[in-house]
């Protein structure tokens, strides 16, 4: 069984699952399991040649930000 995993940023909890994918030392949370209203657009990509193009997005919780933080 898989811990319990969750995600918090300036104190607030934005995801929480016990289902999620664990890959190179990152935690990869179901979109369901994540608060998508922390999220606004970035204009950051980055390509990967086996994951292929990545979008990003800021997180902003009570006025701080993180950019390009998912």
């Amino acid at each position: 069984m898989m811990p319990h995993a969750t995600a918090a940023f300036n104190g607030k909890v934005i995801a929480e699952t016990d289902t999620y994918e664990f890959v190179e030392g990152n935690v990869y949370f179901p979109p369901s399991s994540v608060d998508q209203t922390v999220f606004t657009p970035s204009e950051h990509h980055t390509y990967c040649p086996w994951k292929g193009q990545a979008s990003y997005k800021n997180i902003v919780v009570d006025g701080k930000e993180a950019k390009d933080a998912a």
